[in-house]
């Protein structure tokens, strides 16, 4: 079994670094968070002091960070001078391609091999182990990643080359947030309408209306599986990250000169959902501006 740095141990690289732990390996774990260090030991992790110790002798490493900005700088400060070069780095964080592109060709220079490798399920996947990674790298380094993720996934594919695995989620996640607006938008309507709910889903699930966000995660509480809907939209994926993600989809757009005005449109109501206070609702929770039912602090209502 690999010994394996896991630096970043929130929602989701908390569960993660501890299915690698399950599966035997030797995971050296930091978090500037205590209450996360703790609980990765509690999972099999050993804690280590800085993010440049556990990088040290570890024959992968593995971050989840919060953005690009701190993918840059854990990298430029702990990982890339502190690595064996022959340690394969994987980051799993979302970020832009512009860094992601930028910290690998840094990594290249030094001599190391990097892959970018975001990831697709949320929180229950990452404890469970069915994340989906979307790599981006060489043929080699996404050949020496794949053992490694395939102790945290379901599925592992090669996107492509450096920054590719991040294009991937963002064009994933910009579609799931315009699907999940549209989604919400046709049973509010269709509860104006007067039609009963789960009759509408029954209805739509069969047809050509049918999507993931429908059948698979449905907004709508007692209606399909059981979703984030049915715990008051708690847990699950939360608005501000989905935010986050469409954010850096339309910065994407604009410095490619892509045309997505959908994706703008969900980015802007997402945004105005999150200035309401829903930024740590799940983000089919955005329904419940949309249905006129989401009453902020100190507002009358309206959307």
């Amino acid at each position: 079994m690999a010994k394996i740095a896991f630096i970043g141990l929130g929602n989701m690289g908390g569960g993660m670094a501890a299915n690698l732990a399950k599966a035997g390996h030797e995971v050296l774990a930091f978090d500037l968070s205590e209450e996360a260090m703790a609980k990765a030991r509690d999972k099999g992790c050993t804690p280590a002091s800085d993010a440049a110790s556990a990088v040290k002798g570890a024959e992968a490493v593995v971050t989840m960070l919060p953005a690009g900005k701190h993918v840059a700088a854990v990298y430029a400060e702990s990982v890339i001078p502190h690595a064996d070069k022959s340690a394969i780095l994987i980051d799993c964080s979302t970020i832009d391609v512009a860094t992601a592109r930028d910290v690998e060709a840094k990594a290249a220079e030094a001599g190391l091999t990097m892959v970018d490798a975001p990831v697709s399920g949320g929180i229950a996947a990452a404890d469970a182990g069915t994340l989906t990674f979307m790599v981006g790298g060489s043929e080699d380094g996404f050949g020496r990643a794949q053992p490694i993720l395939d102790k945290m996934g379901k599925a592992v594919i090669h996107a492509g080359g450096p920054g590719a695995g991040q294009a991937a989620k963002i064009c994933n996640n910009m579609l799931l947030g315009a699907t999940m607006v549209a989604t919400c938008e046709a049973f509010a309507l269709a509860e104006k309408l007067g039609l009963d709910l789960q009759t509408f889903y029954d209805i739509s699930s069969k047809a050509s209306g049918q999507s993931w966000s429908m059948t698979s995660y449905c907004p709508v509480p007692g209606v399909g599986p059981e979703t984030p809907a049915d715990r008051d939209y708690e847990g699950g994926f939360a608005a501000a990250l989905m935010l986050k993600d469409l954010k850096l989809a339309m910065e994407a757009a604009d410095n490619n000169e892509a045309y997505t005005p959908m994706g703008a449109h969900a980015e802007e109501l997402y945004s105005r959902f999150v200035d309401r206070g829903g930024a740590g609702k799940d983000f089919s929770a955005i329904i419940k501006m949309l249905d006129d039912s989401w009453k902020a602090p100190g507002e009358n209502g309206e959307a």
